[in-house]
């Protein structure tokens, strides 16, 4: 829970808003969550209904992007929360209130091929998002290496106190160059960039609702894809998840999205833009414990380093880059990894 005080004017400006001001006291706001980022969300009910405010501090926060984000997808057929005011001025936002059910709960072996389907079936439709070109930043080569380079500086050098020889800085920057050369190769489509089982809200509907998309860009086919099969919170079996990806493979060709592209080289894109991700993700957590006090994502480190080890394991009989690269992680970081409390049982 965060220790940021609410700020005062965010209770009443959201009744001003609902023309509700008599509600007062009797409507009071409940911290429902924070994020990643500084972001809140609170719950406000009513006698009516239930709303959710958002205090999105403009400073840090891409309040329009979420706005403009939010109507390409709506635009597309995607259920996404219902923007009823918006004060860009003081990043303060009304929202339809989509309920408390994420699909990380409800992900068990017997279900997980149905919501998975209905998950690759809102990638379908991001896929064929041709007005958002127009309107969203490009997955280009500078966003790929600012997110890459949290590994190096936040997990090896901050989190686990080790700072790396020139020699080892050569070899991580040649492993990036491959993952950034095979992510800028693939077909470009609308990508959400945190597609997972905590940001897809299944409704009473039956629709899956989205939410968290501000930070969508035009990039690489596989890496929502990625970022849904090959979930942080969650793991299924390698074959498993290569079967889902290639179905969905499938899916975008039959539908004209996606020119023919055999299994190897697609599951190569699918596999090296995960370990991209996952590579950004070990930075990203521990910049998130150690600069914003989030320790919870501590917990979450073990799966994403498996992930990491997984697919570059994979790969290292075939790709020199991936051989030295896992050396020097099973060598070097493993063991370090290895006195920490998150990852004693690695």
């Amino acid at each position: 829970m965060s220790s940021r005080p609410v700020p005062p004017q965010l209770q009443p400006w959201a009744l001003s808003q609902l023309a509700l001001p008599e509600f007062g006291e009797q409507a009071a706001l409940q911290l429902v969550t924070g994020d990643a980022s500084n972001r809140r969300y609170f719950r406000l009910q009513t006698s009516v209904r239930s709303y959710i405010v958002a205090e999105a501090p403009p400073e840090t926060e891409k309040n329009e992007a979420f706005l403009v984000v939010r109507e390409a997808l709506a635009g597309l057929g995607i259920r996404v929360p219902e923007v009823l005011a918006v004060d860009l001025q003081r990043g303060y936002l009304l929202l339809e209130d989509l309920g408390d059910q994420l699909l990380l709960p409800l992900l068990k072996a017997g279900t997980v091929d149905e919501h998975y389907a209905q998950a690759r079936g809102i990638l379908l439709l991001t896929a064929d998002a041709k007005d958002a070109n127009q309107c969203l930043p490009r997955y280009d080569r500078t966003l790929l290496e600012e997110e890459l380079s949290r590994f190096g500086i936040w997990f090896v050098e901050a989190l686990l106190e080790r700072t790396p020889e020139e020699t080892e800085l050569s070899l991580i920057a040649a492993l990036s160059e491959k993952l950034i050369v095979s992510a800028l190769e693939q077909p470009l489509v609308l990508v959400h960039r945190d597609f997972h089982s905590r940001n897809l809200m299944p409704q009473p509907d039956g629709q899956l609702a989205v939410i968290d998309f501000q930070d969508a860009v035009i990039g690489p086919v596989t890496y929502d894809l990625a970022s849904l099969l090959r979930d942080c919170y969650i793991q299924w079996p390698a074959q498993r998840v290569d079967a889902w990806a290639l179905a969905h493979r499938d899916e975008l060709y039959r539908k004209g999205l996606l020119q023919q592209v055999d299994d190897e080289q697609f599951l190569r894109w699918f596999d090296w833009m995960g370990l991209q991700r996952h590579i950004k993700v070990l930075g990203t957590f521990a910049r998130l414990y150690l600069r914003d006090g989030k320790s919870a994502y501590l917990d979450d480190l073990p799966l994403v380093i498996t992930y990491v080890r997984e697919i570059v394991h994979k790969y290292a009989d075939r790709e020199p880059e991936f051989a030295a690269f896992n050396a020097w992680f099973d060598g070097s970081l493993l063991p370090l990894i290895k006195q920490q409390p998150w990852g004693a049982a690695l």
